[in-house]
């Protein structure tokens, strides 16, 4: 590895209205290395990428690219320069094919026309370096999100980039596709690309990492070797020695909760609910006062699952009974009038509306239960708003900031605060932590967990089987789009969890 930085930072600076996001900011990045930036939601480290390429202008400090000052005024200007970026959501055209995607904007060309032959061969070559065999003719949006993911990694890799960096792109991928992706950064660290990698994701941490850059606060905590950082440091550094000390031992030394005794009648009960081919047959019941857990792989029918009980789409099979009484959940209205809430795996498509305030994003599933023509008063949306933002813990400047401008977790947070304002009697949480940094799924499971105490049903449904093993009262596991088995959670293994997840049986 090379001992001069090819991209380094100095007392970077750069606030917003409230909020300070970065504080003084020193930074370095080498060429065939793979640097992994840390820390909690709202630490800075989006802000810091964000000024690194142009989307904003720092305040202070200066940014240096194989030595020399740099300033761009624009993302296409750090794509040029030679840095390339792919974010935690898939920013591509869903309406034009794989290879058009992959090379968008520099399609090669023959005689004045643009070169399909070649486009569709070169896209099938980049897709296969990622052990991905796709036909690169068909439009992106016929393909799942991680599929769209991977897209968007070879179109990011397949530019003759001096930087490659990826915020959060493993978060809507498999522990295979992880791997396949791993081996692609491995290949490019070896040429001497220069990566810089975010992620909440320990494991992929320690899997992938040369470095680690650790922030807290919008400022740098400090830069280690990530051989010489055991991970209990790493964790105690992100989110301060006292709250990492008390997480740690909570996590290592308490006692697992004991079981809740099973409701004489389930609040939610599905026989049979399917739909083809998306569904097979499936029956749950969701007990009050308990935490029913999904478990199983990217595309086993987990949110599938959520969608159809919520009424998003509609089951071709089966019935639900609330309260032992069928009824009809043609729409997610039918289910917030049955009681039910849901927060979904897409936060940014599905969930929040980005241009609007906390206030307005938190009284909105309320506001449509009650109809437009009962308006809630702005003085009581203030006081709902307000309340949640203490209860949760939501870092934001007001209630009026807008929601695009909160770090992913405080968004979540948003998210949840939403329909717990709708009082429900059952919860679906589809991947609630998600993108999430360690302290923050903390907090939200802490207050999941709080609410299940209170008599509320919970369908948790998350791609990390620790969590799902660590949260659940029960463990619902899928795979093929079928249900295998189901598990009394407490005292379980994330190890029996795999193996019917491989194929067991139980």
């Amino acid at each position: 590895m090379s001992t001069t930085p090819l991209l380094e930072t100095h007392g970077l600076s750069r606030t917003f209205p409230g909020v300070r996001a970065l504080a003084n900011v020193d930074f370095r990045l080498y060429p065939g290395e793979v640097h992994t930036l840390m820390g909690q939601n709202g630490a800075g480290k989006s802000t810091l990428i964000n000024v690194l390429t142009g989307v904003h202008q720092p305040e202070a400090g200066e940014i240096l690219l194989a030595g020399a000052p740099v300033r761009f005024a624009t993302p296409l200007e750090a794509e040029a320069a030679g840095i390339q970026t792919l974010y935690q959501e898939v920013n591509l055209c869903p309406n034009l094919s794989v290879a058009e995607n992959i090379f968008a904007g520099r399609q090669p060309r023959r005689r004045g026309l643009i070169d399909w032959k070649t486009i569709h061969r070169r896209a099938a070559e980049v897709l296969a370096d990622l052990n991905l065999a796709l036909d690169v003719t068909q439009s992106l949006d016929t393909y799942p999100i991680a599929i769209q993911q991977m897209v968007a990694i070879a179109r990011a890799v397949s530019v003759d980039a001096r930087i490659l960096i990826l915020d959060e792109p493993t978060s809507s991928l498999d522990d295979s596709e992880v791997s396949r992706l791993f081996d692609v950064l491995r290949k490019l660290k070896a040429s001497g690309i220069a990566i810089l990698f975010v992620t909440h994701f320990l494991e992929q941490t320690y899997a992938i990492s040369d470095r680690i850059t650790v922030m807290r606060n919008g400022e740098r905590e400090g830069e280690y070797l990530a051989a010489e950082l055991p991970v209990q440091t790493l964790v105690a550094k992100m989110v301060g020695q006292q709250i990492a000390r008390e997480q740690l031992q909570g996590e290592a030394e308490a006692p697992p909760a004991a079981p809740q005794a099973r409701a004489a009648e389930p609040y939610l009960s599905a026989q049979g609910v399917a739909r083809r081919g998306v569904l097979n047959p499936l029956d749950l019941d969701v007990q009050p006062g308990q935490i029913l857990g999904l478990a199983g792989l990217l595309g086993s029918g987990r949110t599938e699952t959520a969608r159809l009980l919520f009424g998003v789409d509609r089951a071709d099979q089966g019935a639900v009974s609330i309260r032992g009484k069928t009824v009809k959940l043609a729409t997610p209205r039918d289910a917030v009038r049955h009681g039910m809430a849901y927060c979904p795996e897409d936060r940014k498509k599905e969930g929040i509306v980005a241009d609007l305030s906390i206030r307005e994003n938190i009284i909105l599933a309320l506001q449509a239960r009650r109809g437009w023509w009962r308006t809630i008063s702005r003085a009581r949306q203030r006081e709902l708003a307000n309340q949640y933002i203490a209860q949760l813990g939501i870092k934001a400047r007001d209630a009026e900031q807008p929601i695009g401008l909160l770090s992913g977790g405080n968004q979540q947070k948003v998210l949840l605060a939403r329909w717990l304002a709708t009082e429900p009697k059952l919860l679906i949480l589809d991947e609630p932590t998600r993108g999430i940094d360690v302290a923050a799924k903390f907090e939200i499971m802490d207050r999941v967990r709080a609410l299940c105490a209170k008599g509320l049903g919970i369908l948790f449904i998350s791609s990390e089987i620790s969590e799902v093993v660590r949260v659940s009262d029960r463990i619902a596991v899928l795979r093929d789009r079928r249900k295998v088995a189901e598990l009394e959670g407490h005292g379980r293994s994330e190890d029996e969890v795999y193996d019917l997840i491989a194929g067991g049986r139980r």
